[in-house]
């Protein structure tokens, strides 16, 4: 039976979960194809207890962590209303198919509807037909103002 759960940061239990997902998801071609380096895997879970603004969602089954999603709210300007970015969403390979992304979706519009958020937002691979499909089918869609100017680009600079 899968549960989905706010994950308790303090509870090593969910925070090892957190940080062995996160690494699973990275290791993989979608999150990179690298293994997290050692200081997140140490760091990781204290980090993100520390943020106010950090949301953690566990899928677990029977009692085994299979799924993640870390979001963080923001604020929009446009709306001037908070958001919730779900920064990083996984399934483990074993448990893919099942609709635990979905699940997964579903606590995080829950939590951003109980902060009085206008909207969710994520960003995902073009390559990722598999997510874009599961994306799509939760309601979410491309970012435009306007059509003539075309969809929003999420671009970064790195300052390490």
């Amino acid at each position: 039976m899968i549960e989905i759960l706010d994950a308790d940061l303090s509870d090593p239990f969910h925070a090892q979960a957190v940080v062995r997902l996160l690494d699973e998801y990275a290791r993989h071609e979608m999150g990179g194809g690298c293994a997290l380096p050692d200081f997140v895997k140490q760091n990781l879970a204290t980090e993100l207890r520390g943020r106010a603004d950090t949301y953690v969602i566990l899928a677990l089954d029977d009692g085994h962590p299979v799924g993640l999603a870390i979001c963080f709210e923001g604020f929009s300007t446009f709306a001037c209303k908070p958001l919730l970015n779900i920064h990083d969403i996984m399934v483990s390979a074993s448990h893919r198919g099942l609709g635990i992304s979905k699940q997964l979706l579903a606590k995080a519009e829950d939590i951003a509807l109980r902060l009085g958020c206008c909207k969710l937002t994520l960003e995902v691979l073009e390559g990722n037909t598999v997510a874009q499909a599961a994306y799509q089918a939760c309601g979410y869609s491309g970012y435009q103002l306007n059509p003539q100017v075309g969809q929003a680009l999420f671009w970064q600079k790195k300052l390490e």
